[in-house]
Order: C-alpha cells, then structure tokens, then sequence
C-alpha cells in the first residue's frame, strides 16, 4: 500500500476562551493517498475548515498527530517548515494582491522564498498556461471576473510544486456555470500536475463530481461519519450528474447529511 501523503491521527481541536471552550472536532483518523482528490462536506459549523487549517498547518491540534509524506507538521509548538512546504492552500476569496499583476501574484510566494526574477518569470507563464490565463499576465485582479482570479489563485498555490493541493470552498462565490467550468479545469489541472488534493465544499454533486472519496463530516463536534468511494473513472464529464449512479450516491450523502448526529 502506498505511504499516504496526509494523515490524520486522532486529531481533536478545542476552541478556549474566557468563559467556555468549544470542542470543533473530535477523534478524527483518515489517510489521503498520494495523487487521490478527497471531499469534505458536512453541514455548517461542523468544524470543515478547520479541519482543512489544521491539514495546512495553519491551526495546531488540541490533541493528534498530522503528518505530511510521514513528517509530522508540528514538534512541539514549532511547525516543521519542510512538511508545510509540500502544502498549497486556496480560499473561497481569491485573495490577490490588487497592486500586483497576475504574474506578479502567481510568483510572489517564489519571490518571498528568493527565487530570481527570471525564475519567477518563467513558472509563472507556465502556469499560465496550466491554468489557461495565457494573455493575462499582465492583467490586474480588478481586471479580471471571478473565475480568473481564482485561477489566478490556484496558480499561485502550485508555483513551488506542493505536493497537496487544499482548497476550502475555492468556488463557493461563483455563478453556477461558471463553477462546473472550474470544476472540470480543477480536475484538469489536478490530473496535469499529479497533485493530492484535499477539498472542501457545501455542494454535494461537486464533491461527488470531483473525488475518489467524499467524506462526511458530523455537525459539532465534528468526527468522521462515512468515507464514501466515487468509482467514475477520470475524466469526468458535467453530464455525469445526470447518471443514475451519481444521482444515488449524492441522494444518499444528503440523506446522511440530513440526520441527526448520534453523538
């Protein structure tokens, strides 16, 4: 069996404050195969980004262990700089930086790493190309639609060559055209750079559009209820959600979905 790119090892996140504390998650276990696309839904405030922060490092875990290609994120209260370096993380907002053009965006975390101008240069118009922007390198965000500046944004989290790909909720703002458009570049681009990616999202026939496994989370204290498998092969066409098949495993997500928690 391949060694996993992401896990998860009794993961549990307690928020403090001065009066009460809050538990966002609670006992969870899962292994993301290298190059697997996975889903996370669950109903709101079930603790999904904060589950997708603590993957990216962002958030230490109450009590756990996460690791990356077997390397723990944190020792201690220090995170380990080379396991967060296999990580690319994008936003529902797109985040770009206005003053800088869509080159300048995709290359500034190079940039921020000391990579030469020409280097720079260079991955950003590859990227361009991967994530078809070509002939707007030099455009400005407020120049670009919704669409584009979150290609823009995707772009930018893949100009180190992260190994995983994590996204929370990158097309939630999008008109509904527009995000099956984005759906099909992500699988795409996800299939062109051989990236794990970890997805979080509200819409059930996306994440069953796009992954290998959907996983469900419980609302609060979010624990893993189902891994569910998506057994359509690659690559997948819009249409697919028309299929009978799909239309069962998504009825059945929402059904679970839709349940009481038994905790």
């Amino acid at each position: 069996m391949a060694t996993a790119e992401l896990e998860l090892v009794k993961v549990e996140k307690i928020y403090q404050s001065r009066k009460s504390s809050t538990r966002a998650l609670t006992a969870i276990d899962l292994s993301v195969r290298p190059r697997e696309f996975v889903s996370i839904i669950g109903q709101s405030g079930c603790g999904k980004t904060t589950l997708l922060r603590i993957l990216a490092g962002l958030i230490k875990p109450t009590s756990g262990e996460v690791r990356a290609e077997g390397r723990s994120l944190w020792s201690g209260e220090s995170r380990d700089k080379d396991a967060v370096s296999k990580l690319g993380l994008v936003f529902q907002e797109a985040n770009l930086f206005p003053w800088y053009s869509v080159e300048e965006n995709i290359a500034l975390p190079l940039k921020l790493r000391g990579v030469d101008k020409a280097t720079r240069k260079e991955r950003a118009h590859e990227l361009c190309r991967l994530v078809g922007l070509l002939g707007f390198e030099q455009s400005y965000p407020r120049e670009l639609s919704g669409g584009m500046r979150q290609r823009t944004a995707i772009a930018r989290a893949l100009s180190y060559r992260p190994g995983v790909l994590l996204l929370d909720e990158p097309f939630g703002a999008l008109d509904a055209l527009t995000r099956d458009k984005m759906n099909l570049e992500l699988q795409r681009i996800a299939e062109a750079t051989a990236a794990t990616v970890v997805l979080v999202t509200h819409s059930i026939n996306e994440a069953v559009f796009l992954a290998d496994r959907v996983v469900l989370l419980t609302p609060r204290p979010g624990r893993i209820r189902s891994v569910t498998e998506v057994p359509f092969p690659r690559p997948r066409q819009v249409d697919l959600q028309t299929l009978p098949e799909f239309q069962n495993i998504a009825r059945e997500l929402r059904h679970q979905l839709d349940e009481k928690s038994d905790g």
